[in-house]
């Protein structure tokens, strides 16, 4: 469960860092209060997707590490119980 928790938190606060970079940028370019908000969000989500990538690939394997484990404990569990079924 914390491996998820970590990975969710990075991603989540890697699209917000990105859509404040693109909002900021945004506001300075245009020199303006008003910020769109569909295309600053779409290009963060863009922008932090493809960083997530290169950026969370840590956190990522030890998530998918820690799902494989579980899924692995739980099909032998599976096995397990089949097998004393066929038993009876």
């Amino acid at each position: 469960m914390k491996e998820f928790v970590v990975y969710t938190l990075a991603r989540v606060g890697l699209f917000v860092a990105s859509y404040a970079v693109i909002a900021g940028v945004y506001m300075l370019v245009r020199g303006t209060d008003h910020v769109p908000i569909l295309w600053p969000f779409l290009a963060a989500a863009v922008i932090s997707a493809v960083a997530s990538y290169y950026l969370l690939q840590g956190p990522r394997e030890r998530f998918a590490a820690r799902v494989d484990a579980r899924a692995r404990a739980a099909t032998a569990r599976f096995e397990e119980a089949r097998s004393r079924e066929d038993q009876d």
